[in-house]
């Protein structure tokens, strides 16, 4: 089944702009095909790539990353060891981001809760302000890191 850009668009959430950007940088699995009047024709298999490469994409795999993926895919058989390699190398990456983003909720759960209990008691002023150097002193630590882990 032939598809318009819009269609595509629609289907996908990717705006139209978007999707002229994906082809411009080879981000297609199979090159987009073009009517006699130049509209693009997509097709289902499109679809499917679009939404790998849409989690690649925001998971943080870098373009030249997923081009080299779809290098590989593009050559065929015999070299699925050089994609999963491709394929490992960003799953470490993620896991790394997804530990660092732990650690960043755990802070601001942190302070969410100091916060909620300073505003509880009508302690508000006694929150860290560097304005002031013995309350900054006094409270940084407490502040800006969570408890430790026991």
């Amino acid at each position: 089944m032939d598809l318009s850009i819009g269609e595509v668009a629609q289907r996908t959430g990717l705006s139209v702009h978007a999707l002229r950007f994906y082809e411009r940088e080879g981000l297609f699995a199979n090159p987009v095909r073009r009517l006699s009047n130049g509209r693009r024709i997509y097709h289902e298999e499109d679809l499917e790539w679009l939404a790998i490469c849409t989690k690649l994409r925001s998971s943080g795999m870098p373009l030249v990353m997923i081009r080299q993926y779809i290098e590989l895919v593009r050559q065929g058989p015999g070299n699925e060891h050089e994609r999963l390699e491709v394929l490992r190398r960003h799953e470490t990456h993620v896991e790394t981001q997804i530990r660092e983003l732990q650690d960043t909720l755990a802070v601001m759960r942190h302070k969410v809760r100091i916060y909620e209990d300073h505003v509880t008691r009508g302690e508000a002023d006694r929150l860290w302000n560097p304005s002031h150097p013995v309350a900054a002193q006094a409270g940084a630590h407490q502040e800006c890191h969570p408890p430790e882990a026991t």
